[in-house]
């Protein structure tokens, strides 16, 4: 009995090791709490982050804002255009947050209108009827929804929950990308900050990605995490488990 006992305790002891190997270097799972990037990924869903996507920097590994004895990535890849990307801001490093990559190093960002200019470029919008879902406060949230493209050619959904020109961030400065540099922006346009608000997001630096957003492996339909099955909303989406996230 005592041999069966040890090999168990080396069993749990081993699966546990493998698991914590898998969420720092290969995928790691994280909850979304909040609809900035309604309709792409909504609150309640439960994501896999892909960890190899941009390679490793200390904000790969837990506690990796308490990390100061290195710099920069390892094996480090750039995001592409267009990519749901997990990341830390420099003015929160404790914070998970996610966006959409639309600015690289170098590029101009500008919103006028609402709509999204890329080096001076309007990236083209078209009408996809209205979305329907749980907004932050548990509200129904009702709105537009647009199929929006970029320079690259990738298109994906955005929500605008304000017309055209009217939003807090519809009328923008210029924003001029820095070298090794990402502007981040919200699916949902009218209630994300992102990289628009230079003080809390701003410019994130390359060594703050944690990874690119890769699929639902659950969803919640609620603020509720996987812990909390009592929550679960009945209204809960159960055919987004496995959708990919563009």
């Amino acid at each position: 009995m005592k041999t069966l006992g040890r090999v168990l305790i080396g069993l749990v002891v081993c699966a546990s090791f493998s698991l914590i190997l898998m969420r720092v270097f290969w995928m790691q799972p994280f909850n979304i709490p909040a609809g900035s990037m309604i309709p792409t990924v909504l609150i309640g869903d439960n994501i896999l982050v892909s960890k190899t996507a941009y390679g490793y920097s200390r904000y790969s590994f837990p506690f990796g804002k308490n990390i100061n004895y290195f710099s920069g990535r390892m094996w480090g890849k750039e995001p592409k255009l267009g990519d749901v990307a997990v990341f830390r801001s420099v003015a929160e490093p404790g914070t998970d947050f996610i966006k959409r990559v639309v600015g690289l190093p170098g590029d101009r960002i500008q919103i006028k209108k609402g709509i999204l200019h890329i080096n001076s470029v309007p990236c083209p919008l078209e009408p996809a009827g209205e979305f329907e879902t749980v907004n932050n406060d548990g509200t129904i949230l009702k709105a537009p929804q647009f199929i929006e493209m970029l320079p690259n050619g990738l298109k994906h959904s955005i929500v605008k929950q304000i017309p055209f020109g009217e939003g807090r961030y519809d009328n923008t400065a210029y924003f001029d990308v820095p070298p090794g540099h990402y502007f981040m922006l919200g699916d949902n346009r009218d209630a994300s900050n992102d990289s628009r608000v230079q003080g809390l997001i701003g410019y994130i630096p390359l060594e703050n990605l944690v990874g690119r957003a890769s699929f639902v492996f659950f969803t919640t339909g609620s603020h509720a995490s996987l812990l909390e099955p009592e929550n679960w909303s009945l209204k809960a989406d159960y055919n987004r488990i496995g959708q990919g996230i563009h």
